[in-house]
């Protein structure tokens, strides 16, 4: 006769405990559980649904035989990209625009929200808010039409500049100012609308420590940088690992609407490569290929990054 040994045991109830304890979670909570249903079934379609299609970039793909019945042909367009003339361009493109988005981006709505947070009239801090959310919520074709208004040689930027002294230039046909006028107008459109993340986080800071910090002599600088900034620093490294985990997907729609085949050079990203090769070029596999090839490194990036502010800072998504 088999009997069930002790250890065994101790494995298995545990286990049966969590599955209870799901069971009655979800019948204490069924009207929550059921506003999730909606959420959950949307990134099951249409996100990880479709990911068995990446399988094409193994593939030689034909839309007539299917993603089945094409041939397989390996890492073969990988490795087309790889050795082929525009890897390291688009590549260097990539990671150069990010790194400037992560650079003067990402701590913008961090300084917004610091000193707004120092303002004391409300109706001024209202406009402000207001002012710098609007940007966000223009559609992006118009918001690059503004973009082009702005910068060519008889726009507002010029007369700016040659009031100051400077020379008319008309700055999206100049490859070397491509990614300064790319980084610059995402920090304007987007800077107010990252400060609402950061506002919310400083109502949670304890108002006792800066009651503390006053008997203590503190100004409103010391205030800051030893009250303000120490209780935003897990939302910030939070989202930093979040914004690490995206640098290589620079956004192809902003770029093909200011871009031109002058601007090649300095402009061509990988994810507007492979709109290219993809929706006009008709070649699927390829582009598929450059695709996995950048979430892929993105993974990477995220899991480093991760790994690296729970080892030094004991935060981190997981």
């Amino acid at each position: 006769m088999n009997t069930i040994s002790p250890e065994t045991v101790s494995t298995f109830i545990p286990k049966k405990r969590s599955r209870i304890g799901i069971l009655i979670d979800i019948r204490k909570n069924k009207l929550l559980y059921v506003m999730l249903f909606p959420v959950l079934l949307y990134y099951v379609i249409f996100h990880y649904g479709p990911m068995y299609g990446a399988i094409i970039a193994f593939k030689d793909f034909s839309p007539r035989l299917g993603i089945w019945g094409s041939e397989w042909v390996g890492f073969e367009h990988f490795q087309s990209f790889f050795t082929g003339p525009y890897f390291w361009r688009t590549l260097k493109n990539t990671v150069l625009i990010s790194f400037y988005q992560l650079l003067f981006g990402f701590p913008a709505p961090i300084v917004l929200a610091l000193l707004l947070n120092e303002v004391r009239h409300a109706l001024f801090k209202r406009t402000v808010q207001t002012i710098t959310y609007m940007p966000h919520f223009i559609s992006l074709v118009v918001i690059c039409g503004i973009i082009k208004d702005f910068t060519v040689s008889d726009g507002v930027m010029n007369d700016i500049i040659v009031f100051f002294g400077g020379e008319r230039t008309t700055f999206l046909l100049e490859p070397s100012f491509f990614r300064s006028v790319y980084v610059s107008s995402g920090v304007w459109q987007h800077i107010g609308w990252g400060t609402i993340i950061f506002l919310a986080a400083l109502t949670g800071i304890d108002q006792e420590q800066y009651e503390a910090a006053k008997i203590d002599g503190a100004g409103r600088w010391k205030q800051m940088t030893n009250v303000t900034l120490p209780g935003l620093m897990p939302t910030i490294i939070i989202l930093l690992i979040l914004e690490i985990g995206r640098m290589m997907n620079v956004g192809f729609e902003k770029i093909i609407l200011l871009y031109n085949p002058g601007t090649y050079e300095t402009a061509d990203v990988i994810s507007s490569y492979v709109y290219r090769v993809g929706l006009q070029d008709f070649n699927y596999s390829f582009s598929s290929a450059v695709g996995l090839f950048n979430s892929v490194i993105n993974f990477i990036l995220l899991i480093c990054s991760n790994w690296l502010s729970r080892k030094f800072n004991d935060t981190s998504l997981w």
